[in-house]
């Protein structure tokens, strides 16, 4: 009688090189490379790395960048995925092209058409630059005031709304050729904790979840989402054991068996404190891909590089994961590079692209306790941070000398800079009748000390919206501290426009 073929007789039938290629086709890295060197060349077709996420470190200019795109795709073959996170605001990669509102902006706004506009620019910046998968728009709800890495990244906490108006983002994005990645399933906006920094838990029930965090995402795959990326958290009631990008109960269960989703499911990054501080890098990629990850995002260090490659190849070659698993994932990542394939394309509409994204700025404009600005020439004192602070997520922040510089084109401006909110000692500015322009340059909330201490005359909130609850002073919120977000304050300052948006979460006052 034939002996049945099992799948682990099926695996060990592979020897370790091809094992090695399967498991590089499910893995997306990050260099710290501006060019590609013969090394770094090297390590991609030793591994037969077709993946790789791009950040600020890697960039110098425009003509630079797109050599670079254009050697990883000549070494890493037609299906390249070469991706960026160019969600707006305080998250983007390249500083050059057009800068776009953050979701939380574009949600004051509260309009789909200009959403859709918006994500269409962005992709066309981007692929002219190389690039054809971007990790955007955010899909988490802007339900939690004291989320420390979401807050204006999200379009809003109305889950059918912020749908609504992110998708649209998407849909444009799609339509210029680059694909998108909505994020971070099931949900990142219900939390304390950045994940960047630890391990979160979304402590509800199904049914509530159902009905915030998960709709969002439940609308995505209705309205064809290419891929999605998973959130390093754990959802007692959906998995208790493990965090989603971790759980089959969530990848499997729900977003496969449950919703049918045939996209491409990406893990956040492995190298988070949240995974790789508790698991292991090499662990968790195994995990992941057991649980219904399609694809692990291994973007820390060389050498944690190759212990995820070395574990995933270990895992192929026990049978433990099927080849015909494998095999649909990489269908499924095949499709992704066939629908929106890698390629620097002439970038025509920069012009229009840049005037699209200041009037979108300045749309988003939102004040809150009915401030009135000061009058032109008056003598103001602004209150700023001595330092560009980066989240981590950001990799960015506005120097003190731009804010002032803006300032200065309207009136008389005496500038001091603090350190550290904590200590900074409200009561020893000098008491001379100067307007008092406190500007909020960094994502951290204030500290009880400075809530009940400071006192401007006017809250110019550049990044995080939520700080105007820590001052109590009539405030204007930019949601972002790009240029043409400093420029619309400006504008706003100068009474040339005035503030028509209004901020998408319920219970805050104009």
């Amino acid at each position: 009688m034939m002996q049945e073929t099992t799948q682990a007789d099926l695996s060990n039938s592979l020897t370790p090189e091809q094992a090695r290629r399967l498991a590089g086709q499910l893995v997306m890295i990050r260099m710290p490379v501006t060019s590609l060197d013969q090394q770094s060349a090297q390590f991609l077709r030793d591994n037969h790395i077709r993946g790789i996420c791009l950040f600020r470190g890697n960039m110098v200019d425009e003509v630079q960048l797109k050599q670079l795109t254009g050697d990883l795709r000549a070494v890493m073959g037609a299906e390249s995925l070469i991706a960026i996170d160019q969600e707006g605001g305080a998250v983007v990669r390249a500083t050059w092209v057009p800068q776009p509102p953050a979701a939380m902006s574009l949600g004051a706004s509260d309009d789909p058409e200009l959403c859709r506009q918006v994500g269409a620019a962005v992709a066309r910046g981007v692929r002219a630059l190389g690039f054809n998968w971007n990790f955007a728009p955010v899909l988490d709800l802007n339900n939690n005031v004291d989320n420390p890495v979401i807050s204006e990244r999200s379009f809003g906490a109305d889950p059918h709304r912020a749908s609504e108006l992110a998708l649209a983002w998407m849909e444009g994005s799609l339509s210029e050729g680059v694909a998108c990645c909505v994020k971070h399933f099931p949900g990142h906006g219900d939390t304390n904790v950045d994940s960047h920094r630890d391990l979160p838990t979304v402590n509800k029930s199904r049914a509530e979840l159902d009905a915030l965090e998960l709709a969002p995402f439940q609308i995505a795959v209705s309205r064809n989402a290419p891929a999605m990326m998973t959130a390093h958290i754990v959802y007692p009631a959906l998995d208790a054991e493990n965090p989603a990008t971790m759980s089959k109960p969530i990848l499997t269960g729900l977003l496969r068996d449950e919703w049918h989703y045939q996209g491409v499911v990406i893990t956040d990054g492995m190298d988070m404190h949240a995974i790789a501080g508790r698991y292991g890098v090499g662990n968790a990629a195994v995990r992941a891909l057991l649980a219904g990850a399609d694809m692990v995002m291994a973007l820390g260090t060389t050498e944690t590089q190759r212990e995820t490659l070395d574990a995933l190849t270990d895992v192929i070659l026990s049978g433990q994961i099927s080849l015909a698993e494998i095999q649909q994932k990489l269908e499924r990542v095949r499709r992704l590079c066939d629908a929106y394939p890698c390629g620097a394309t002439a970038y025509q509409t920069e012009l229009a692209d840049r005037i699209l994204m200041s009037s979108a700025w300045r749309r988003g404009l939102t004040t809150s306790g009915s401030p009135v600005p000061p009058a032109k020439g008056s003598k103001i004192r602004l209150v700023i941070s001595a330092d560009v602070v980066s989240d981590g997520v950001s990799e960015a922040g506005i120097a003190a000398d731009k804010v002032s510089a803006m300032l200065a084109s309207l009136y008389d401006v005496d500038t001091v800079c603090f350190s550290d909110a904590a200590s900074f000692d409200w009561n020893s500015l000098p008491q001379d009748g100067r307007f008092v322009i406190l500007a909020s340059t960094v994502r951290i909330r204030y500290c009880e000390r400075a809530r009940q201490t400071w006192k401007p005359d006017l809250h110019l909130v550049l990044w995080n919206p939520f700080q105007m609850l820590d001052i109590a002073a009539p405030a204007l919120l930019t949601y972002g501290f790009a240029a043409p977000a400093v420029d619309a304050a400006r504008a706003w300052l100068a009474g040339e426009i005035k503030a028509t948006g209004r901020i998408p979460v319920a219970g805050f006052d104009r």
